[in-house]
């Protein structure tokens, strides 16, 4: 799975959230920060990468993700975590303690959903 730019994730969030779209829909979900060529240039890329398919309706497409948002997030998260934490939960919530990224109440509420888990 190819890693995304920034601007490519921010329109893939877009898509995921809205299941299916035109680019033009897609353009306003992002307030129209980009221009229109810009978000179907993007978007063919994507397709392109195989994120996202379409279906046509006459010249225009309404594009739906292939890949979910869990699948993404899933695949990035385990390459992190191999490279940065030498595949080690501890070592990345560690990593996040030391960061002052998490409380020790969020820690709480983790330990809580490990053990009901269990």
């Amino acid at each position: 799975m190819e890693k995304l730019t920034n601007k490519e994730e921010e329109i893939m969030h877009a898509i995921w959230e809205l299941e299916r779209a035109f680019a033009k829909e897609v353009q306003a979900r992002l307030g129209n920060t980009l221009h229109y060529n810009t978000v179907s240039t993007i978007i063919r890329n994507l397709e392109d990468k195989g994120y996202v398919g379409h279906q046509a309706f006459g010249k225009t497409h309404q594009y739906f993700p292939i890949v979910t948002k869990e699948e993404y997030r899933n695949h990035f998260v385990s390459k992190a975590m191999t490279q940065y934490f030498n595949n080690s939960y501890k070592n990345m919530v560690s990593f996040f303690a030391k960061e002052e990224k998490i409380t020790a109440e969020e820690l709480r509420e983790i330990l809580k959903v490990i053990e009901q888990n269990e």
